[in-house]
């Protein structure tokens, strides 16, 4: 689904046209460009969600929504390469699988 910037305004009712604009041009918010026109996919509507839940419902400032939007790009960033690497994993030989839990344990261990 995408949706232009009048529809995303429909959604969003507490959201102004000068909010959004403000949010692309921040980088909070980024839209794909066909012909000029920005279109918002799934993910920029629930990225729009959470700003809106931030700035509404949690008062937090301008200042702090990119930190927590960075963070939060970290965070998934790392979810998914770690999905990749568990994939990459699955597809081993059960006893590479089984040497690498174990190298695994050990570090565990160190560790607390």
């Amino acid at each position: 689904m995408r949706l232009t910037e009048g529809q995303v305004l429909e959604l969003f009712r507490t959201l102004t046209a000068r909010q959004l604009r403000q949010w692309v041009r921040r980088g909070w918010i980024v839209p794909s460009q066909v012909e000029s026109v920005p279109l918002f996919d799934d993910v920029d509507i629930a990225r729009l969600r959470l700003v809106c839940e931030l700035r509404d419902d949690m008062n937090v400032n301008d200042d702090a929504v990119p930190i927590i939007l960075a963070l939060l790009d970290q965070l998934y960033g790392l979810r998914r390469e770690l999905r990749t690497i568990a994939g990459a994993l699955r597809r081993q030989p059960d006893d590479v699988r089984q040497e690498v839990m174990r190298a695994l344990s050990v570090i565990v261990t160190r560790q607390q």
